[in-house]
């Protein structure tokens, strides 16, 4: 049976009214590497998440808005315009109940972030203004194609997924990691020092890119190469 995979899901009050949406461009990244995506809306309360746990095979979390900044104990910076405080209720409680149950977990910008910071580690609010010497890391003109380098380290899951030291990528954030959460290694990291990808130190399947390989496969297919292994990790859970 082809495993099922939960996808986490942006608000968006362009038109006036609730909705929630996600890009097509994840859905069609799980569906080609074969797997079943069911979206999960952000919830007013979090008593249904065991639901959507006991329903998914694994959770993919998202890219989109900020997370709040009190979450790592700060005040938004000025830079910080866009919080949904129902989505991050969401995503923190789907990550505590994934996590505890060893659930694979892929986290994608945001999604990266979110698992440093639901693993208590903490965020530059906006590297541009924090972070000296950073380099570029906000392209929207043209996601499927890559922006800057990262450079991979030997012997890491992301090693294993793309093959190589040195990798291109796209990039849309403003946002990264600062203090690195416990139970996290660093796979690989821009030019500048801003992390590019995370995994668990655990038995736990966690892995965070900081860029979107679901847009890139949109015209170069070995981008699909993350969600084809993840979505092994979730079948192999259900055959365990």
């Amino acid at each position: 049976m082809k495993p099922i995979i939960g996808l986490t899901s942006n608000f968006d009050s362009t038109f006036r009214r609730g909705i929630f949406r996600i890009n097509c461009e994840y859905i069609n990244a799980v569906v080609e590497s074969g797997g079943i995506p069911i979206v999960i809306p952000n919830l007013e309360n979090v008593e249904d998440i065991d639901a959507y746990i006991d329903i998914i095979d694994g959770i993919i979390f998202t890219g989109g808005e900020d997370i709040g900044p009190h979450y790592f104990h700060e005040e938004p910076a000025r830079q910080v315009t866009e919080i949904s405080t129902n989505r991050d209720l969401t995503e923190l409680a789907l990550f505590k109940t994934a996590y505890e149950r060893k659930m694979p977990i892929l986290g994608i910008c945001r999604g990266l972030q979110l698992i440093n910071v639901a693993l208590g580690g903490s965020l530059y609010q906006d590297i541009y203004s924090q972070v000296p010497g950073v380099h570029g890391h906000t392209c929207e003109i043209n996601l499927k194609e890559a922006y800057h380098s990262i450079s991979i380290t030997r012997g890491t899951i992301a090693h294993e997924i793309f093959q190589t030291e040195k990798l291109g990528v796209n990039s849309l954030h403003h946002q990264a990691i600062r203090d690195l959460a416990d139970n996290l290694k660093v796979s690989a990291t821009a030019s500048d020092g801003i992390i590019e990808v995370i995994e668990s130190t655990r038995d736990n399947f966690v892995l965070g890119l900081q860029f979107h390989p679901e847009t890139m496969a949109m015209k170069y297919k070995e981008y699909l190469k993350p969600f084809k292994y993840f979505i092994e990790e979730c079948s192999q859970k259900q055959l365990a």
